[in-house]
């Protein structure tokens, strides 16, 4: 974050205001106007014209950043990259959504907040050996004599497209389908956004600028955990369906009647099953059953409960931390307190070692534990100390747990096992702290405990009876398997009450197209006056599609489908009284294309391939693929037995062509001959080897 005088600066937690209202206009006009009024181009524009890096400054409210009280400042920076010229033409997140088909757009703009608070434009950029500062106009860092080229800065700038530690990251097409790659919240590296913040931020300027729909790829963790599976059994959606995110596509064929039902599945297990455990399960769950004062029934209640503690606690820490704060500039004796954070970590350290020496399970009492750091610093800070280790957790994974002696009503600490540092007694004399600020530290463990007995697949515990494990073990699967999801704002758009022109969403088919490379743009809004003819309309339409798409960049639209007779000046209202289509005019025209554009006709590429996978998938869903050396037809590794953490083998034929040579029967093909054919790990092919003569494909992967 910087920090600088901002009186005149947008609010970043305010802007796009309600003022500023849903655009009415297609994407591809929005943006370019919302750049015009609101940002600014950094010189040097002319370096990479292809990768043009617009500016808008925002102040975070009434924030301030350190001693100094100056207001925080966030930049966003707006990429705004031509395709047909960039080192990326195709789109790896269109393709795995489900908008492979869309033909390749001319421009993607990237809205991006970097995590350091800088600005990916501008004349400085880091030295790509020791990370100092340069001017654009320095070839040769002065600390270590690297001498940058203009390509190694280009090469700067596309590596941030890929950087993954922005605070947020999101692309829009410029036919308004777009990507949120990258949410970065506090617990991402934020120090002054919340992952909402950025979300309300994200989502206010989607609906200003006229965006379609935006996928996300839920792949995000909280707590430590897939926060997807957590976040769908207390909510019963993703996170992101806060913000009217759905369920998009699910990777191995799954739908979203399957993901409701696992969602139901296991957020409506009775808590009832785990308390005949006999175990540090039971005891834990009947614990924080005690503490609440609602009934906690099933697995949702248990887990909505924890995570209301952690926010709890998170927000006590806060305001001990604020209070803190104040007392490091002036204690109440007036002499200033020179508590600093690594004075704690000191003391803290030196209790570690004594607990780490001492043998056995023998406990160490408060007493004995200060006196034997009493050298280290002053008493009350080795007070405070004592009071907060409980709980704590060390770098080699061990915790310290504290307990209440019955016998000498003295503290005593030692270290144990994360897996097992929480015991009854720790509960005894922390029972009654829950409420006033129980350890951050403490919950988390009890959290990431609890999340791998019961809800993650692969450790949840034995269930009884074994089906319902069963299906508890499916339906997690399930949940973590749905990755997939997005939010069609076309649906929030409000009618405009703009008489001054007609919103026609116009749908185009080539002329004379091969079937089989058919590419398929979805339809495009155009602008037209009241007064407007079925010639303006082809002359709007024909502009449209050229500025959206490279392929359409010579598209002329010839004929107005099922109206192919209409005269041209035919006015445009008397023609949508007999649209049926819903509301959607169709048109045939040509591109008119040359060889070189013919590589822009999909977002999937020029690659074509089949996918047929048992579990019914029948497209790229982003998962692990492979194809069969024979048949070249692609599946998922998992679906044939192949897990994530296994290697792929270097040959591999599938099921059907494994029976098609084992039988002998190749229904007039060719096959290859294999001789010490094998099944082994329950995937084909592991052992499998050509016989002299033969050549075999190896295997190949989809990431």
């Amino acid at each position: 974050m910087k920090s600088r005088v901002t009186a005149d600066l947008y609010d970043f937690l305010t802007f796009p205001s309600d003022s500023d209202g849903c655009a009415a206009g297609p994407f591809r006009t929005n943006v370019r106007s919302f750049l015009s009024k609101h940002a600014i181009l950094p010189p040097p524009s002319s370096l990479f014209p292809h990768l043009l890096t617009w500016q808008i400054l925002f102040r975070v409210g009434d924030a301030i950043d350190g001693l100094d009280s100056l207001p925080v400042v966030v930049c966003l920076d707006i990429v705004e990259e031509d395709v047909a010229r960039s080192r990326s033409v195709y789109c790896d997140q269109c393709r795995v959504v489900g908008w492979s088909g869309h033909p390749v757009c001319a421009k993607r703009y990237h809205f991006i907040i970097k995590a350091d608070g800088n600005s990916i434009g501008g004349y400085h950029k880091p030295c790509m050996c020791c990370g100092d500062v340069l001017h654009l106009s320095e070839s040769k860092c002065k600390s270590c004599n690297l001498v940058t080229s203009t390509d190694d800065v280009e090469d700067w700038v596309y590596s941030q497209l890929e950087n993954t530690t922005h605070l947020l990251h999101g692309v829009v097409h410029s036919n308004g389908y777009g990507h949120l790659l990258r949410v970065n919240g506090r617990e991402g590296g934020s120090r002054i956004l919340s992952g909402c913040h950025i979300m309300d931020f994200w989502d206010r300027l989607c609906k200003t600028l006229g965006v379609r729909k935006v996928s996300v790829m839920d792949v995000s963790k909280k707590y430590g955990l897939e926060y997807r599976l957590l976040h769908s059994i207390t909510k019963g959606r993703p996170w992101y369906g806060d913000w009217g995110y759905e369920f998009g596509a699910g990777s191995f064929a799954l739908t979203h009647d399957a993901y409701k039902a696992a969602v139901e599945s296991l957020s409506s297990l009775p808590l009832s099953l785990f308390l005949s455990q006999g175990s540090r399960l039971q005891e834990m769950v009947a614990y924080y059953q005690s503490l609440s004062e609602c009934e906690l029934v099933n697995v949702k209640d248990f887990f909505s409960f924890l995570k209301s503690l952690i926010h709890d606690a998170r927000k006590n820490s806060l305001r001990i931390d604020d209070a803190a704060g104040k007392k490091h500039h002036a204690s109440t004796s007036g002499v200033l307190c020179t508590w600093s954070r690594n004075d704690i970590e000191r003391v803290e350290e030196a209790m570690l070692r004594v607990l780490r020496a001492v043998s056995g399970a023998n406990w160490v009492s408060w007493r004995a534990l200060k006196g034997a750091v009493f050298k280290v610093a002053s008493p009350e800070l080795i007070d405070s100390c004592l009071k907060e280790l409980g709980g704590k957790m060390t770098a080699d994974g061990t915790v310290v747990n504290a307990r209440l002696n019955a016998d000498t009503g003295a503290f005593e600490y030692r270290l144990e096992a994360g897996s097992s540092a929480i015991k009854e007694n720790s509960y005894e004399i922390n029972k009654s702290s829950i409420s006033s600020g129980r350890s951050v530290e403490r919950l988390l463990l009890d959290l990431r405990y609890l999340y791998e007995c019961i809800l993650h697949p692969q450790t949840m515990l034995n269930y009884v009876p074994q089906e319902t494990r069963d299906l508890v073990r499916t339906s997690a699967e399930k949940l973590l398997d749905c990755k997939q999801f997005a939010k069609d704002y076309s649906r929030e758009k409000m009618t405009s009450n703009d008489h001054s022109f007609i919103c026609v969403p116009c749908q185009v088919e080539l002329i004379d197209e091969i079937e089989e490379s058919c590419t398929n743009p979805p339809p495009e809004l155009v602008m037209l006056s009241p007064s407007a003819t079925v010639s303006d309309m082809k002359r709007e339409v024909s502009k449209a599609f050229q500025d959206v798409y490279v392929m359409f960049k010579r598209f002329h639209a010839e004929e107005v489908i099922e109206h192919g007779s209409v005269e041209e000046s035919t006015p445009v209202r008397n023609l949508l009284l007999e649209v049926t289509t819903g509301g959607v005019v169709g048109l045939r025209g040509r591109c008119h294309v040359k060889s070189g554009l013919s590589r822009f006709r999909m977002e999937r590429g020029l690659e074509r391939w089949t996918v047929d996978c048992k579990c019914g998938a029948t497209d790229d869903d982003g998962e692990r693929m492979l194809a069969c050396d024979v048949c070249g037809v692609w599946q998922h590794t998992r679906c044939s037995g192949i897990s994530d953490s296994e290697a792929v083998p270097a040959r591999f034929v599938c099921r059907t062509c494994t029976t098609r040579i084992t039988s002998g029967s190749s229904g007039g093909e060719a096959i290859p001959l294999f001789t010490n054919f094998g099944i082994t790990n329950g995937w084909f092919g592991k052992s499998l080897s050509g016989a002299a003569g033969d050549e075999v494909k190896l295997g190949e992967i989809k990431n």
